[in-house]
């Protein structure tokens, strides 16, 4: 089951637009080469694909094998991963300009939510001007801590305060 988590959080990434298909194709040659896939057609087509549009119909046929897709929460995805990109800004190794693009790519695919707004605005801003900076960083650190902590989209929702928020804007 560990495996079929693996290629799970790389489809996942895949479909917020934050990664590319190689670690799925490489997932499928692992599994190949481990001879843990048997005669899987899907798995054997899959390390044998040459990019997305190949790809991703036979990964998602993979994963609704064994766990679903049906019950896949990109929201909630997405603000996990925003919870360990904080992590990764804190530890030097994302930039604001990094996250920047990455809140871009997420924006469209998770439709904007509401608790995303003053995080992205905030971040844009604060590649361009020093003073959003901090602004920035608090609303960064209070969404990461809220998804961090919850353990679906509806405790992170029953956290959230939009007035909290709101308070991390340039004075």
């Amino acid at each position: 089951m560990n495996a079929i988590m693996q290629l799970h959080s790389q489809y996942v990434l895949l479909k917020l637009g934050i990664a590319n298909i190689t670690p799925c194709i490489d997932w499928a040659i692992k599994r190949l080469q481990l001879d843990e896939e048997g005669d899987d057609l899907e798995v054997v087509l899959l390390a044998a694909a040459n990019d997305s549009e190949e790809a991703l119909p036979l990964i998602e046929i993979v994963l609704e094998r064994y766990i679903g897709l049906a019950s896949i929460d990109y929201e909630f995805l997405a603000g996990k991963y925003i919870a360990g990109l904080h992590s990764r800004y804190l530890a030097g190794e994302e930039s604001i300009q990094s996250i920047d693009a990455i809140l871009t790519k997420l924006s469209y695919k998770i439709d904007y939510p509401s608790w995303f707004v003053m995080l992205s605005r905030n971040c844009e801003y604060a590649t361009d001007v020093e003073d959003f900076r901090e602004p920035f960083e608090q609303e960064f650190e209070y969404i990461s801590n809220l998804w961090d902590s919850a353990n679906s989209r509806s405790e992170f929702e029953a956290s959230y305060s939009r007035e909290v928020s709101n308070s991390h804007d340039f004075k």
